[in-house]
């Protein structure tokens, strides 16, 4: 009989996942609590249960008696899946306590400060009333977050003290654990820096830039490679095997968003799970490297010791198509410049469909690549013009 692997979701983010899971030979199991989605289709079979309520789902783990468990693109996947784990003896996963410590901002900035990991200075709060009294009127910019949550929920930046209030009672409201963070405002370009460690060690890497559309702190567009990745790839490694060999932390993907100023990387944010929105394909597109298939394999605790020399080559991405306001979808229109950019792309749009969030809701994803570092900057700043939804 197949192994069985239980996937934490089955969003369109998630269909890289549970692709390598069948090109592993596992029968995959998908969950979550939102019936048609559509990487439920590719899936063996679906159980609606919301992957985010940890009990639940090892619950189904149980009477499913899988043998594996995966992550879906989203922090409270990868803290599901560390609990079920630990719970069932299942492999691949750190501790439920270091899965925590890294998905939630606190706790990690916490731990950054204490070992000298480059990231923004914060301040954590679990009281509403001390962060409301915290902040001096002289201490902006700042940007306040709930620890929780990812793809930019609760987040404001705040620039004035007139802001400050309205920006804490939103991150605390929308926070599951209530508790948020108040970091120092960086101004600089963000990116996202993903590796794979085993035994402590950084084997791979992949950079680009990342890029929000009408929603500043959701990412729908990234270009590869990193601008000036050269000049922090160093600090990044030595950061990313700094913290596995003091948390001890199993084999597999360490995903880093960071702030690139002043010559220097920040680092903003930290998963141990998959990137969203197909962020495997151009990873496999620039490096020849079945990036999704190897996080699954360290995610099922498989060995992993035989993973290929890969380096980054090219320039890439993808980009998330989204209308600038809501309303009922006539038709997407992508500018023949674009032709020879598009190498693959996923739709789930139809004619009639309604726009009800045009800040989250997305329509398809389009791969892209580019002949030179010129043309990719060029281009990538255009996408918004160039790929454009008509609204009835």
């Amino acid at each position: 009989m197949p192994k069985k692997i239980l996937i934490l979701n089955g969003d369109h983010s998630d269909i890289p996942l549970i692709q390598a899971s069948k090109k592993l030979g596992f029968h995959v199991i998908t969950t979550g609590n939102v019936p048609h989605l559509i990487g439920h289709h590719y899936a063996d079979e679906y159980h609606c249960i919301d992957f985010s309520n940890k009990d639940e789902i090892l619950k189904l783990s149980q009477q499913l008696h899988i043998d594996y468990i995966c992550s879906n693109a989203n922090d409270f996947g990868a803290i599901t899946a560390s609990y079920v784990a630990e719970k069932m003896g299942i492999g691949g996963h750190d501790s439920y306590q270091t899965t925590l410590l890294l998905h939630q901002k606190d706790l990690f900035k916490k731990f950054a400060f204490q070992h000298q990991i480059p990231t923004p200075y914060t301040q954590s709060f679990d009281n509403k009333d001390k962060a409301l009294k915290a902040v001096e009127h002289d201490h902006f910019p700042l940007i306040i977050k709930p620890v929780d949550l990812s793809g930019g929920k609760g987040i404001s930046k705040v620039f004035y003290r007139a802001e400050y209030t309205k920006a804490v009672i939103k991150a605390f409201n929308v926070s599951r654990v209530k508790r948020i963070v108040i970091e120092e405002l960086i101004v600089g370009t963000e990116h996202s820096f993903s590796t794979f460690i085993i035994n402590g060690k950084v084997v791979f890497y992949f950079s680009d830039n990342e890029y929000s559309y009408l929603n500043p702190y959701m990412v729908t567009t990234s270009a590869a490679p990193a601008i000036n990745v050269e000049k922090v790839s160093k600090t990044l490694v030595n950061a990313v095997e700094k913290m596995a060999n003091l948390l001890s932390l199993r084999d597999g993907i360490f995903h880093i968003q960071y702030i690139f100023a002043n010559n220097r990387a920040k680092i903003i944010d930290i998963t141990r799970r998959c990137s969203g929105d197909l962020y495997p394909y151009p990873v496999n597109y620039a490096t020849h490297l079945d990036w999704a298939y190897w996080i699954v394999r360290a995610e099922a605790g498989l060995d992993c010791s035989d993973f290929p020399t890969a380096t980054q080559i090219g320039y890439c991405g993808r980009h998330c198509i989204m209308s600038s306001k809501n309303g009922i979808v006539k038709n997407v229109i992508v500018d023949d410049s674009l032709t020879n950019n598009i190498y693959d792309e996923l739709f789930w749009w139809k004619k009639g469909d309604m726009i009800d969030n045009y800040l989250v809701q997305k329509l398809g994803i389009v791969m892209l690549n580019y002949s030179s570092m010129d043309e990719m900057i060029e281009k990538t700043n255009q996408l918004n013009n160039l790929i454009r939804v008509e609204m009835e």
